[in-house]
C-alpha cells in the first residue's frame, strides 16, 4: 500500500511540473509578443533632432515665408481612384490612392468642402490617361502635373484660389 501512495505522489508532483512548465512557456510566449509589437509599433511622431534644427533655420532665415505659406497640410481622398485605361495588347485596372498638399488649414477646410469636385476631376482627368503612358515614370508624373493643374483650375473657379499645391499618389497599382 505504501508503495501505491508514492506512485499516487509522484504523479501528481508530474502533472504540476507540467502545468508549472506550460504556464512558463505561455507567459514567456506573451513577453514575446508584447515585446514585437512595442518594437513594430514604429518610432514616434516627433521631428528627429536635425530634422528639428533644420526646420528651425529655416524658420530664421525667413520667418516671413513660413508664415506667408502656413504649414504643410495633407487632405486624404476618402476612397482610392479605381478606373480602366486603354492599352496596346489588353485594357488595365489602375487604382491610386491620392493625397493634397494645401497650406494653412483654411486652405485645408476649402479643400474638404470640395472633395465632391476634387474627386471628380481627379477620376476625369486620370481616365483620359493610358497603360502605355502609366507604366513609365514620366508619365506618372505628367498625370500628376495634369492632374494639379485640372484641380487648381476647379477649385478657383468655386474657391476663387488655388487651393491645392501638389497632387501626391501614395498608392499606384496597375494591372
Amino acid at each position: 500500500m505504501a508503495a501505491g501512495k508514492d506512485l499516487e505522489i509522484g504523479e501528481g508532483q508530474a502533472k504540476k511540473k507540467k502545468l508549472l512548465i506550460i504556464i512558463g512557456a505561455a507567459v514567456a510566449l506573451a513577453v514575446v509578443a508584447v515585446v514585437v509589437v512595442m518594437m513594430m509599433s514604429g518610432g514616434s511622431s516627433e521631428p528627429a533632432p536635425a530634422e528639428a534644427g533644420a526646420a528651425e533655420t529655416a524658420v530664421a532665415a525667413d520667418p516671413g515665408a513660413a508664415a506667408e505659406k502656413g504649414s504643410a497640410l495633407y487632405v486624404s481622398m476618402p476612397r482610392p481612384f479605381i478606373f480602366n485605361v486603354p492599352g496596346a495588347s489588353k485594357d488595365r485596372l489602375v487604382q491610386i490612392k491620392v493625397q493634397l498638399l494645401v497650406r494653412g488649414s483654411n486652405n485645408e477646410e476649402t479643400a474638404k468642402v470640395h472633395i465632391p469636385l476634387i474627386e471628380s476631376t481627379l477620376l476625369r482627368t486620370f481616365s483620359t490617361s493610358n497603360a502605355e503612358e502609366l507604366i513609365t515614370v514620366e508619365g506618372k508624373e505628367n498625370l500628376k502635373k495634369k492632374a494639379l493643374k485640372e484641380v487648381q483650375e476647379a477649385l478657383t473657379g468655386v474657391a476663387g484660389s488655388e487651393i491645392v499645391e501638389e497632387v501626391l499618389f501614395t498608392g499606384f497599382v496597375m494591372q
